[in-house]
């Protein structure tokens, strides 16, 4: 089950049809909208007042007993460690799983994205993984997240101006897009930028795939 922190439906919709392409049949996935909070999550208060309503859709879920494993869709992750210690399913967030993806291997890495206020937490995440060695910085859109979101054109013109300055500025040798509602601009940029561009909504479901697997 994909679990949207976000209150928007449109945006549980679009993240659920990305992972039912990167999944395939043999994985259904479900996706389910939380009932209270804000329409995007741009600031650190936004992420905590978003953990406990990740963790009772989670639990809900669990207890239904019909859900193999849960990933929560936002980049910052929020309610993903209550979500493994309380459920003993396997679960994935977006930011975890891009973050650990880019990084593999060694390989530096940037992230790009649309949230100002969250790119101390981004570092802080970066760092808790230890990662940071590898972490090439942040680089962020010009213009305020809800205009971007509001206008695909706009908002796949900055990103793509991000990236590449990630890529050609810091000598990011992988980008990741920080964000679940970028979703379908992050399917784009993988074919438009020649650095490779790690989408969070498939990062997370190649974690579950290899999460079930083992388990």
């Amino acid at each position: 089950m994909l679990i949207n922190p976000n209150t928007s439906t449109a945006t549980t919709a679009m993240m659920t049809a990305i992972a039912r392409r990167t999944l395939g049949h043999a994985l259904p996935v479900r996706g389910v909208t939380v009932t209270r909070g804000p329409l995007m999550l741009t600031d650190p208060a936004a992420l905590r007042a978003a953990a406990p309503e990740v963790l009772a859709a989670g639990l809900r879920a669990a207890a239904e007993g019909d859900c193999a494993a849960l990933l929560v869709g936002a980049f910052g992750d929020p309610g993903l460690d209550a979500l493994r210690a309380a459920t003993g399913l396997p679960v994935a967030g977006l930011g975890e799983a891009a973050l650990l993806e880019a990084a593999a291997d060694g390989r530096p890495f940037g992230v790009a994205t649309t949230t100002p206020l969250l790119a101390d937490a981004i570092a802080e995440r970066v760092a808790a993984l230890g990662l940071a060695d590898r972490y090439t910085g942040i680089r962020l859109t010009a213009g305020a997240p809800e205009r971007l979101s509001a206008d695909p054109v706009l908002l796949l013109d900055r990103l793509e101006r991000a990236v590449r300055a990630c890529a050609e500025r810091d000598g990011a040798r992988a980008v990741v897009i920080g964000g679940g509602p970028l979703g379908e601009a992050a399917e784009e940029l993988r074919a438009r930028c020649a650095v490779e561009v790690v989408a969070p909504i498939p990062a997370a479901c190649r974690t579950l795939t290899r999460l079930l697997t083992t388990a």
